[in-house]
């Protein structure tokens, strides 16, 4: 697979996340929404950085499973219970990012909702690869 990472000069410089990304290869991978759940089916960690880290975990996981690397992911979309948590961990968020998926950011979308599946969960992620 190859694919480029396309940030215009006309846009406001982005900061963990590509404003598009083309790529080419033979295969698609749609990866389910990830929350912090584990191998039990139960939602771990207290704060937002923990279940982030989790769902990236999951996310990243299945991913592998289905022969992609971090790089291969075109698409991510989060979804937070509160965005402005979300803001204010950003930083954190950006250093768990970069140590488990590397700097090769996806083209990326953060959306508020109200709730989600497991009512205990404050984030998920979900997204596609392409993969060669």
């Amino acid at each position: 697979m190859s694919t480029e990472r396309v940030n215009p000069p006309d846009l406001s410089p982005p900061a963990g996340f590509s404003h598009a990304v083309v790529a080419t290869g033979t295969r698609v991978v749609f990866l389910a929404g990830q929350t912090a759940l584990d191998a039990d089916g139960k939602v771990t960690g207290d704060t937002l950085t923990a279940q982030f880290e989790r769902a990236l975990t999951n996310l990243l996981s299945a991913l592998r499973a289905a022969g992609g690397t971090p790089a291969d992911l075109a698409r991510v979309t989060v979804y937070a219970t509160d965005v402005a948590a979300y803001r204010a961990h950003a930083h954190e968020l950006g250093c768990l990012w970069r140590e488990l998926a590397g700097r090769d950011y996806p083209a990326m979308a953060v959306v508020q909702v109200v709730r989600l599946w497991d009512e205990e969960a404050m984030v998920e992620l979900d997204g596609f690869a392409v993969l060669p």
